[in-house]
């Protein structure tokens, strides 16, 4: 159940007086998802500015031949897809959660109205439009600019988990098959790039890595 103390404890409204905690209690609402639930559809109208408290969402896209393409992921505790509710048009992609989650969901209309000359927020909420620029920029370098290994590369120096990322997963996310992973991952190893120590590699030589990417 949704609470004030829940709502101290996320960034954006920490700085916010009693009255206003109060205020952003009543126009929002949390819910609660298990894994594999959608929590939006693509083409479906934004209603809600909403962030996510609990689990990891995956934001994706399906083509022609019914194939998931997986734009990005989103942890906790960043707004999702706030650009479609600012903008008051429909989402432009869909969104389900890979682990059991919640997420925060506040009415916008009357967010504006009562926190957006609070410049606290309205500087926040910049921040997060500018971070998700930036998630678009290293999406279009992962699948349009960058061949495939130069793709791992940058992806692996980027973000340290996936080298503990099942083939599988990552390769879904790189938008490449398994099998070319893998070879890259191997070609990786014996140039001496990383090293695997059971199920989870090492970056021996970054700049190496960094070379092919940049």
């Amino acid at each position: 159940m949704l609470s004030i103390e829940i709502l101290k404890n996320i960034g954006i409204f920490e700085n916010l007086n009693e009255r206003e905690l109060k205020l952003l209690l009543n126009i929002s609402r949390m819910r609660h998802f298990e894994k594999g639930e959608v929590l939006f559809y693509e083409k479906e109208k934004a209603k809600y500015l909403t962030m996510l408290l609990e689990g990891v969402i995956k934001i994706y896209k399906v083509d022609p031949k019914n194939n998931e393409i997986i734009l990005h992921r989103f942890v906790p505790k960043n707004f999702v897809a706030e650009m479609a509710v600012f903008e008051g048009v429909a989402y432009p992609a869909s969104a389900a959660f890979e682990t059991d989650g919640s997420v925060l969901e506040i009415d916008f209309e009357k967010f504006k109205e009562n926190f957006f000359s609070n410049p606290e927020i309205t500087l926040e909420l910049f921040k997060s439009l500018t971070q998700k620029i930036k998630y678009l920029d290293n999406v279009i370098a992962l699948t349009v600019v960058l061949d495939s290994t130069a793709r791992v590369a940058k992806y692996i120096c980027e973000n340290e988990e996936a080298l503990s990322m099942k083939h599988n997963k990552l390769a879904q996310y790189l938008h490449i098959t398994p099998e070319t992973l893998s070879r890259i991952f191997k070609k990786f190893s014996k140039l001496g790039f990383i090293e695997k120590h059971g199920s989870v590699y090492e970056i021996l030589d970054r700049e190496a890595l960094e070379i092919l990417f940049e």
